[in-house]
C-alpha cells in the first residue's frame, strides 16, 4: 500500500516585530521525504534532541570549572596610590606608591573534596551523554509513529474515497432501475442515505491527514512553512516478518541497555562523590603558595629603587567550627544520593513494566495483522458475490450495501493493524534499549 503524501501545508510567516529580530532560515527536509530522510532530519533539528546536546555542553563547562582547582591557579594583583603635593611635601614619603605581584596557588590537601567534585562532574557529564542517547531513542520513535500516522491517514482517505465512489455507483444503478420500473423509490432513497452516511468518514479522514501532517512537522523540528513544492512523504504501510522477541531476553536486554537506567546509575555515583565533597569541609585545606613581588615604597624616588623578590610558602585553613554548615551540606548530599537511588529503582520498575506492555502490544498487533488480512480478503469476495447475485435478482440492494460497509470496515481495520504493528515493533526496540534501525545502519 504505497502512498505519496504532501507533507507541509501553507503556513503564515512569523514576524518578530516587537523585538526587531529576524528568524534564521529554516533547514529544509529532503524531497521526497522517506522514513530515513525524516529520521535524519529529526536527528539534526528535533528540539528535544538539540536541547539534550546543549545540556552536554553545559555539563562539560561545569566539569572544566570544577577541575580548575586540581591545577595551579595564577593570579596577578597590583595597586597604585597617589598623594596631593600639599600632603606629600610635609612627609619624606613619595607622592606615588605602587606595587605589583604574581601569585601561584596549588591545592595540596582539601579533605578529598577537590577530587570528589571532579569525579562527580565527570559522572554528571557521562549521565548527560546517556540522557542524549535516551532522548534520541524517544524522539525517533515519536517521529516513526508520526510518519506512520501520515501514511495511515492517507490510506484511510483512499479507502473512504473508494467507498464513496462505490456508493455513488450504486445510487446511479438504483436510479436507473427505478426509471426502468424494476425497483421502487425506496431503493433509491436507501442508496442516497448510504451515500450521505459515507461522506462524514471521508471528511474525518481528510482532517486526520492534515493533523497527522502537522504533528510530523513538529516532530521533525521543521520551522518553515509549506508551499506547492513542499516535501512529500513516500513509503509503504505494511507488516513485515512476525516478531521473534522472547520476554525474558527482552527484560534482560532492557536492564543492560536502557540509557535511562545507565544515566541514573551515573547520577547515583555522582551523588556518592557529592557526599565525599561535602564531608571535605570537616578537614583543613592546605595550599602551596608562591610568587614574585615588585614594590615601590614610600622612600623610593625612582624605578631602580624599587623592592622585588620571590616569596613562597604553605598556607593552611581549618574551620574548626562553622556553625554546623558542613553538617548541613552533608545531610543535603546524602538526601540527594538517596533520592537518586530511589529514582533508579523506580525507573527500573518502570522499564520492566514498559517492556512487558510493549511485548504484549506487539503480540496483539501481529495477531491483528493476521486476522485483518483474512477479513479483508473475505470482505472483497463477499462484495463481489453480492453484486453478482444482485444483478441476477437473487439478492437485494441491502445485501450489497451491507457487504460494501463490511469491506470498508475490513480495509480500515487492516490499515490500522499495519500501523499498530509497525509502531509496536519500533516501541519494542526502544523499550529494550536498542537504537533506532536508522542509527544502527
Amino acid at each position: 500500500m504505497k502512498s505519496v503524501v504532501s507533507l507541509f501545508a501553507p503556513a503564515a510567516a512569523l514576524v518578530l516585530a516587537a523585538s526587531g529580530l529576524r528568524a534564521a532560515p529554516a533547514a529544509q527536509p529532503p524531497r521526497p521525504l522517506d522514513l530515513a530522510g525524516a529520521l535524519a532530519f529529526a536527528l539534526d533539528n528535533n528540539f528535544a534532541i538539540r536541547q539534550a546536546r546543549e545540556r552536554i555542553k553545559q555539563q562539560e563547562g561545569v566539569e572544566i570549572q570544577v577541575r580548575a582547582r586540581q591545577i595551579p591557579n595564577v593570579a596577578a594583583s597590583g595597586s597604585y596610590t597617589g598623594n596631593a603635593q600639599e600632603i606629600s611635601r610635609y612627609t619624606p614619603a613619595s607622592s606615588n606608591d605602587w606595587s605589583f605581584a604574581i601569585e601561584l596557588r596549588q591545592v595540596l590537601f582539601a579533605g578529598g573534596g577537590v577530587t570528589a567534585s571532579a569525579r562527580g562532574a565527570r559522572l554528571a557529564r557521562e549521565a548527560a551523554v546517556l540522557e542524549l542517547e535516551g532522548v534520541i531513542n524517544q524522539q525517533l520513535l515519536a517521529v516513526r509513529t508520526q510518519f506512520y500516522a501520515v501514511l495511515l491517514a492517507k490510506e484511510r482517505i483512499a479507502v473512504q474515497e473508494e467507498n464513496v465512489k462505490l456508493l455513488e455507483s450504486q445510487l446511479r444503478d438504483a436510479r436507473s432501475r427505478f426509471t426502468a420500473g424494476t425497483t421502487s423509490n425506496f431503493e433509491v432513497l436507501r442508496a442516497e442515505v448510504a451515500l450521505a452516511n459515507g461522506q462524514p468518514p471521508l471528511i474525518q479522514a481528510r482532517n486526520d491527514y492534515r493533523i497527522a501532517r502537522e504533528q510530523l512537522r513538529q516532530g521533525l523540528g521543521y520551522q518553515g512553512g509549506g508551499d506547492a513544492e513542499a516535501a512529500e512523504v513516500v513509503g509503504t504501510l505494511e507488516a513485515g516478518q512476525p516478531p521473534s522477541y522472547q520476554l525474558s531476553d527482552a527484560l534482560a536486554a532492557a536492564r543492560s541497555n536502557r540509557p535511562e537506567l545507565q544515566q541514573l546509575a551515573r547520577l547515583v555515583q555522582a551523588g556518592e562523590q557529592g557526599v565525599r565533597a561535602s564531608r571535605a569541609g570537616y578537614f583543613p585545606e592546605v595550599d602551596l603558595v608562591g610568587g614574585y613581588d615588585w614594590t615601590r615604597g614610600p622612600l623610593a624616588a625612582a624605578w631602580d629603587q624599587r623592592h622585588e623578590g620571590w616569596m613562597g610558602g604553605v598556607q593552611a585553613q581549618w574551620n574548626v567550627f562553622d556553625g554546623r554548615a558542613t553538617a548541613g551540606r552533608v545531610r543535603q548530599s546524602r538526601s540527594q544520593l538517596e533520592q537518586a537511588r530511589l529514582s533508579l529503582d523506580e525507573a527500573a520498575l518502570g522499564v520492566e513494566v514498559q517492556v512487558r506492555q510493549a511485548y504484549s502490544t506487539l503480540v496483539e498487533a501481529w495477531e491483528l495483522v493476521q486476522a485483518s488480512g483474512k477479513t479483508a480478503e473475505q470482505g472483497q469476495e463477499a462484495l463481489r458475490l453480492a453484486n453478482v447475485r444482485y444483478s441476477a435478482g437473487t439478492a437485494t440492494q441491502l445485501d450489497v450495501l451491507t457487504s460494501q460497509v463490511a469491506l470498508t470496515e475490513a480495509r480500515l481495520n487492516q490499515l490500522q493493524a499495519y500501523y499498530g504493528y509497525n509502531v509496536a515493533v519500533a516501541a519494542m526496540r526502544q523499550a529494550i534499549g536498542q537504537a533506532d534501525e536508522f542509527i544502527r545502519r
